[in-house]
């Protein structure tokens, strides 16, 4: 379902060839071609345009964001305001991945009509094309009554950060039989449950490829190998915008941080020796209109 409207004041990449929004009809047929699909988490607005210019299939607002832009510890505070905020700035830099708004902690477990009401406001406030819930004791009869009500769901099995601590932290799942056959009981529930795709997260590689098996929808992988039909990084592990070296599974493709604290510290430096600003960041006034100003000035 792709009904939020096209923005029209999102910057195209250069000599870009115009692209249909992505559908998930279209993650379906990706899956079935055994063409790869790229997803990738965004926060804000500039976020969004560079995952659009750069081609993306999906986009997620990942209650990531809880961390990587709102300074949280764990992706458990953060509030449905906060993550509706970040996922409309996420769309107004968009036109054609799909975009995914994970449903943060503590909104959807109650009850189906909390997760119903949730997730709507995510469909009609912000503009989501589909929410994402991890798994948890109740994630399946969540899932099945998001899909009953019309709003397409993407799952999480694995690591599912959002009860790590029941997990024993952040690390991975599915490393003894027992828990791997959690993982799969839980992928194959939600499937089953009318999930258009789901996450799969740090769990080891061979169970992965044996899962996939038995996955009919679109698997996207992050730290589960190569055998899945997509991969999704956090911008900021991916792009470096970040202190440490990450999970395991993060390949870092640059390092921003690196260059946005060397530009600031170049600009304080020139602040502070006067080199900046130079005449050619000033602006001028005609030398008639000046001397007129200083007179009418006294």
């Amino acid at each position: 379902m792709s009904a939020a409207p096209v923005p029209t004041n999102v910057p195209a990449a250069a000599g870009a060839i115009a692209r249909l929004p992505v559908s998930l009809p279209q993650l379906a047929e990706k899956k079935r071609l055994g063409e790869p699909i790229v997803m990738v988490t965004a926060y804000d607005y500039p976020s969004a345009v560079v995952a659009e210019q750069a081609g993306v299939d999906v986009v997620l607002v990942g209650d990531s964001g809880a961390m990587t832009v709102l300074g949280y510890s764990s992706t458990v505070p953060v509030s449905i305001e906060e993550m509706l905020m970040l996922a409309s700035a996420a769309r107004r830099g968009l036109r054609t991945p799909l975009l995914v708004a994970d449903l943060p902690f503590g909104s959807f477990e109650a009850s189906d009509q909390q997760a119903i009401e949730t997730a709507r406001r995510f469909i009609k406030e912000a503009g989501c094309d589909a929410v994402k819930i991890e798994a948890n004791g109740v994630a399946v009869e969540r899932a099945r009554a998001l899909v009953n009500a019309g709003i397409p769901v993407m799952g999480h099995v694995g690591l599912t950060p959002q009860t790590a601590t029941a997990l024993g932290g952040y690390r991975a799942q599915g490393r003894t039989a027992q828990r791997a056959l959690d993982v799969a009981r839980d992928a194959i529930a939600l499937q089953e449950a009318g999930c258009f795709s789901i996450v799969f997260e740090a769990i080891p590689a061979p169970v992965a490829t044996v899962l996939m098996e038995r996955m009919e929808v679109p698997i996207i992988g992050i730290g589960a190998g190569a055998s899945t039909d997509g991969q999704v990084l956090v911008f900021h592990d991916l792009l470096g915008i970040r202190d440490g070296v990450g999970a395991r599974f993060v390949k870092r493709y640059a390092d921003i941080q690196d260059e946005m604290v060397a530009g600031v510290r170049a600009y304080a430096e020139d602040v502070r020796t006067q080199r900046y600003p130079e005449a050619d960041h000033t602006y001028s006034i005609d030398p008639v209109e000046f001397e007129r100003f200083r007179s009418e000035l006294g």
